[in-house]
C-alpha cells in the first residue's frame, strides 16, 4: 500500500520517514519529496509498505501524531486522475500591441489589433469588446 505523509518537518530524511512506519511494519520504500531546484524538502512524503493490513494500522497509529514539533497528516495515498495536469493553453494577442488601429467610435483607449483577455483596443464601442474568458 502506497501512504501519502504530510506536514513533515523540513529537517527529516527519507531514512527518519522510513524508521517511523518500520515499527508498524515492514517499509518497501520512504521518499520525502523535495524542490528540485534547491533540494529542500516539500515537507510531505509517500511511504510504500508490503502489508495493507500493516499500513492501515501504521495509517491510525501515526496520522495526527507529533513528529519532530509538527502534527503529522498520514492517509492513503490515492493516484494521480487520469490525464491530469498538462499546461493550460495560453491566450494570444493578434495583432501588435502600441498605438492607434483598430476600430475605435466614442471614447479612446490605446492598444490595436485584436486582444482577448489582455486589456488593449481591438474593437471598442463606448468600453468596448474585450472578451476575457
Amino acid at each position: 500500500m502506497n501512504i501519502y505523509v504530510g506536514n513533515l518537518s523540513w529537517n527529516l530524511k527519507d531514512q527518519d520517514l522510513s524508521n517511523l512506519f518500520a515499527s508498524h511494519g515492514e517499509v518497501v520504500s520512504a521518499k520525502i519529496v523535495t524542490d528540485k531546484f534547491t533540494n529542500r524538502s516539500k515537507g510531505f512524503g509517500f511511504v510504500e509498505m508490503a502489508n495493507d493490513d500493516q499500513a492501515q494500522a501504521a495509517i491510525t497509529a501515526l496520522n495526527g501524531s507529533e513528529v519532530d514539533g509538527r502534527n503529522i497528516v498520514v492517509n492513503e495515498s490515492r493516484p494521480k486522475p487520469e490525464g491530469g495536469g498538462g499546461g493550460g493553453f495560453k491566450k494570444r494577442s493578434f495583432g501588435g500591441g502600441g498605438g492607434g488601429g483598430g476600430y475605435k467610435k466614442g471614447g479612446s483607449g490605446g492598444g490595436g489589433g485584436y486582444n482577448k483577455g489582455n486589456g488593449g483596443g481591438g474593437y471598442r464601442d463606448r468600453g468596448g469588446y474585450n472578451s476575457d474568458y
